[in-house]
């Protein structure tokens, strides 16, 4: 989430993010985590203490088990405080989930000390071997498949470098980040396949999600409405966020775009990608599929699909 400054009251936004984390338990309940971010006048500035994960002031918390069992009532105060808010649910189709390495929101520095830190997460499941023989990565903290694409990612200074390493990832990745040194702006970025989908509420408060069912029924259990609710479709990378210009309180606004072809492997076609969607909304989603796909193993050279 990124919260609008204009909003009168920080309750219901905070109340869709609990409840998007809820919901996305059907997506995964090997790990889960939440990452607290940024800091505005006005809205209890920027010290959250000392977290786990980042040293500058921002809180990640992540662990094994539910998301429901990782939320606490008590994180309240610091969630309605805070300008920008990652979540993440895990099923863990490359490593462990008893690694706490493993967990998301991840902090992770910039391949070869490159740039400023992020928060990330990933859902999905790339090629990291493939990425390793590509880039010239350090070694790795935990043993999943996300890590080596946020330490590309960390260092990208602009939408021209994101999508270059963007092109390079091969499988199926949906992904959000966040510059430590620019906590009020998000990167979002659908790859191939794994679903995102992106809300704006009549507050401006901006939301992200897999699922867009899952705010349909935030809508019946908060007093959010929504403004509006698009689904990604794949190749496309966004930066949201606040452009904090003197004197002003901007509400939160799309930034940049691009676009990109994204790879899948031909074994990624896989009807669990849609977990949880409604007929309807995975009819719609896959109508608008247009990834290459690359034939694992043997190493072919890529062919596009229908979109």
């Amino acid at each position: 989430m990124v919260r609008s400054p204009f909003a009168a009251d920080a309750g219901p936004a905070s109340d869709v993010f609990v409840t998007l984390g809820m919901l996305a338990e059907e997506r995964g309940t090997d790990s889960a985590g939440l990452a607290l971010l940024g800091g505005w006048p006005g809205l209890g500035g920027a010290a959250f203490g000392a977290g786990t994960g980042c040293g500058d002031g921002s809180r990640v918390l992540a662990g094994r088990g539910r998301f429901s069992a990782l939320w606490r009532p008590e994180l309240l105060p610091e969630l309605d405080r805070a300008p920008v808010v990652l979540g993440h649910t895990r099923w863990a189709t490359q490593g462990s989930p008893a690694h706490p390495a493993n967990a998301s929101p991840m902090a992770v520095p910039a391949a070869g000390d490159r740039g400023a830190a992020i928060v990330a997460t990933h859902n999905g499941d790339i090629d990291a071997g493939d990425l390793r023989s590509r880039h010239t990565l350090p070694p790795a903290s935990g043993t999943t498949d996300s890590e080596p694409v946020f330490q590309l990612l960390a260092g990208c200074a602009d939408a021209s470098a994101v999508t270059g390493v963007l092109e390079t990832v091969v499988g199926r990745a949906a992904l959000a980040w966040v510059h430590r040194n620019r906590p009020t702006e998000v990167h979002l970025a659908r790859a191939a396949l794994s679903p995102l989908t992106i809300a704006v509420d009549t507050e401006q408060n901006i939301y992200w999600a897999s699922n867009p069912r899952w705010f349909r029924e935030a809508e019946e259990h908060t007093r959010v409405r929504f403004a509006t609710v698009v689904m990604l479709r794949e190749g496309t990378y966004l930066k949201v966020g606040m452009e904090r210009r003197p004197g002003r309180r901007d509400r939160p606004e799309v930034l940049a775009t691009a676009t990109f072809l994204p790879t899948a492997r031909d074994t990624d076609m896989d009807d669990r990608v849609w977990t949880g969607f409604t007929t309807a909304d995975e009819q719609c989603d896959r109508a608008g599929l247009r990834h290459r796909v690359v034939q694992r193993p043997g190493g072919t050279a890529p062919v596009p699909t229908a979109a």
